[in-house]
């Protein structure tokens, strides 16, 4: 195993990674039998998903899973793959929850669950809703929360257009598609290999983030928040979005590369 290793296109660590998932076994026992000689079905399976990264589909999806947040979620081609950014959005939506108690939380466009099922289970006194336009993804999402042990309701729809009815919420996040149909981007590395519908509004970038801001304070309670990520120059156009729509104490968080990758927003009593 050493040699085709060392023989492999692609970097040691994805080899590894990739080895892992064909026989099933930990780091630890690759290291521990690394002169073991393999049956030629392993050897044929690790070739396949060794094509496959070659040809620059993301590990996420080879894998079936990718960590947020210290847990595994799984992930497939229909769902947006979870981002270290992203637990930006999580963390920002938890301190909005503190003090309040069995608060009501709505996640737009839930892809994976990620967002959704961190907070479920960081806060197992919330209920929480989470809404995507793709029945794929919602099917995502529903296992991840069942085999993370998350309690959560799923509707199928499109931002609010759902049916969550008058309910209203103490909290609204959102990761929204924000990318310009015409970034260059789009056509680069894994973003090639996501669900379009996912990255780009198809348009401007901020028809999404407008949508979910525009509607928030129907279904946000007195003091509610409004919690989104965006693109890395769009912090200042979606806190004039919240100012446009009566939100206070609004601010941008930076993320670990000193970006203003997450904004939020508070609705006066």
């Amino acid at each position: 195993m050493r040699t085709r290793v060392a023989a492999s296109p692609l970097p040691r660590l994805e080899a590894h990674m990739l080895w892992r998932q064909v026989l099933g076994v930990p780091h630890s026992w690759l290291v521990a039998h690394d002169d073991e000689p393999l049956a030629p079905e392993r050897v044929v399976a690790y070739e396949v998903l060794e094509a496959r990264r070659v040809a620059g589909e993301p590990m996420a999806y080879i894998l079936g899973r990718r960590e947020f947040l210290g847990r595994d979620f799984r992930v497939t081609p229909e769902v947006l793959i979870p981002r270290p950014d992203t637990e930006l959005l999580v963390e920002a939506g938890l301190r909005a929850l503190a003090g309040r108690e069995n608060p009501r939380v709505l996640d737009l466009g839930t892809g994976s669950g990620a967002v959704a099922v961190s907070i479920a289970l960081a806060r197992p006194d919330a209920q929480v809703t989470a809404t995507d336009l793709s029945a794929a993804a919602l099917e995502v999402a529903a296992d991840n929360a069942r085999t993370l042990g998350a309690s959560l309701q799923f509707f199928h729809g499109n931002w609010y257009d759902s049916r969550l009815g008058s309910a209203q919420y103490d909290l609204i996040v959102s990761n929204p598609p924000y990318i310009h149909a015409l970034d260059s981007h789009l056509g680069l590395g894994d973003l090639r290999f996501e669900p379009t519908m996912a990255l780009t509004d198809g348009a401007d970038g901020l028809s999404a983030l407008r949508a979910i801001v525009d509607g928030a304070p129907s279904h946000l309670m007195p003091s509610g928040v409004v919690c989104v990520e965006h693109g890395w120059d769009q912090a200042g156009a979606v806190r004039d979005l919240m100012r446009h729509r009566g939100f206070a104490d609004i601010a941008s968080l930076r993320d670990l590369a000193g970006i203003e990758r997450v904004t939020h927003g508070r609705l006066p009593f």
